[in-house]
């Protein structure tokens, strides 16, 4: 028998309701959570610390590298290709357990997620067409 966890169940009902853009912008927010993780466990020489965080980051921008839209063009491969590079630079800060290639990272997905949020933003600014409001 599973135990009732009403935070487990919110954080799956904002999961399974939110917009696309949305989801990309908590897979960030997760991947910077864990990145910021590993670097302090890094720092204080926790190794089994930073090596769990950075797996987590690792498999955050995996997700992230099947998200783009290949038909989008140019845009989507460089994407991809940045999220390629950023996976490999955390496999070789795991293994070398080292705080500045994490930074790197970090700093790499900072600006794509302010990015993202900044796209969301503008998406919402945005006027409903047609007459239709959506309900509200």
């Amino acid at each position: 028998m599973s135990v009732y966890n009403p935070y487990q169940q919110y954080k799956q009902t904002q999961i399974s309701t939110a917009s696309q853009g949305s989801l990309i912008l908590m897979l960030y927010d997760a991947a910077l959570r864990n990145l910021r993780i590993a670097i302090e466990s890094v720092n204080h020489k926790k190794g089994n610390d930073a090596h769990n965080a950075l797996l987590r980051a690792q498999d955050i921008v995996s997700e992230l590298n099947i998200a783009p839209n290949m038909e989008a063009g140019d845009i989507a491969q460089n994407l991809r290709k940045l999220y390629t590079y950023m996976y490999t630079r955390l496999v070789e800060a795991n293994v070398k357990k080292d705080a500045q290639i994490i930074e790197e990272v970090l700093g790499l997905m900072s600006g794509l997620q302010e990015a993202w949020a900044g796209i969301i933003r503008k998406q919402k600014s945005i006027p409903v067409q047609g007459g239709y409001d959506g309900g509200i």
